[in-house]
Order: structure tokens, then C-alpha cells, then sequence
């Protein structure tokens, strides 16, 4: 059993594949779990590494654009420039808390390229509260979760009868 959880925690700490390939992956093998550990085993491994990212995106970005090699340099204060500029234009348009439901809104759409990992970076960029988009974040993979389990529970009884 530690082998099986294993797998689905480790598939959904992968970027861009997440708990939205972990969850499909463990019902498909029919693995022996029941759904609601590998639910709750895909949200973690999933949120495991977001403080990670916050925290260090930024912060290589900003040590980047220090360096002597001009393209990495320039690539670092041109994604930089353009967080800091979204950042501040999508505040305006949203307001106070409507950054964070957006944030919310991208992470939970079960979509390829939108998850925890691409909206953690994009907060870290554009400098949002920790605390804030942890909680937009932790909402949106647990909603992201509930959708893959329910439309991989759907399709593997549609495919396979049960």
C-alpha cells in the first residue's frame, strides 16, 4: 500500500501534471485505494511544493537579474518588470480580494497549464500576500481534486462498466 500512495503523491507533485493526471492515473490502475485517500494523497503531494515556489520564485528572478549573463539577466528583469506590471493592473481590475478569487478561478479549473504550480509562480511574480494566495490556492486544488475524482470516477465506470 505504501508503494501505491506513493505513486499518486509523487505524480501529482510533477508540474503541469498534478493532481489532474495523479487522480486519473490511480482510479485508471485501479490501484486498491479508495477514492477518498487518493484524493487526500493528491492534494498534499500537490500542495507540497507551492510554499517552496512562492518563496524561491521570486527570489531566483530577482538574483537572476544581478547576474553578468545578459540573456538569463534580461529574462529575469523582463519577467520581473511584466509581474509586477500585471500585478498592479490586474489589482485595479479585480480589487482588494478579487486577485485572490482569480487566482482561486485558475488553479481550480481542471485545465492543462492552469494548476497550483503555474498560479503559485505567478503569485510569487507578482508579489501577492503568502497567506492569501495559500488559501486561494489550497481552495482551488481542492476544487480542482473533487472535479478530477468525480470525471475520473464518471469515464472509468462509463468505460469499464461497474
Amino acid at each position: 500500500m505504501f508503494w501505491k500512495i506513493l505513486i499518486v503523491l509523487v505524480i501529482s507533485m510533477i508540474p503541469l501534471i498534478e493532481l489532474r493526471g495523479a487522480i486519473p492515473v490511480a482510479v485508471g490502475m485501479d490501484l486498491g485505494l479508495p477514492e477518498w485517500l487518493v484524493l487526500i494523497i493528491a492534494i498534499i503531494g500537490n500542495i507540497i511544493p507551492v510554499p517552496i515556489i512562492y518563496f524561491f520564485a521570486r527570489k531566483v528572478l530577482i538574483w537572476g537579474s544581478g547576474r553578468k549573463w545578459k540573456p538569463f539577466k534580461e529574462f529575469c528583469n523582463f519577467c520581473l518588470k511584466k509581474g509586477e506590471k500585471g500585478g498592479k493592473k490586474l489589482q485595479q481590475k479585480t480589487g482588494k480580494y478579487g486577485t485572490y478569487f482569480a487566482l482561486f478561478l485558475f488553479v481550480a479549473i481542471p485545465l492543462p497549464g492552469t494548476g497550483a504550480w503555474t498560479g503559485t509562480l505567478a503569485a510569487s511574480v507578482l508579489n501577492l500576500d503568502f497567506k492569501k494566495t495559500m488559501v486561494a490556492i489550497i481552495a482551488g486544488v481542492l476544487t480542482a481534486g473533487l472535479i478530477m475524482l468525480a470525471v475520473s470516477l464518471g469515464f472509468f465506470k462509463v468505460l469499464f462498466g461497474g
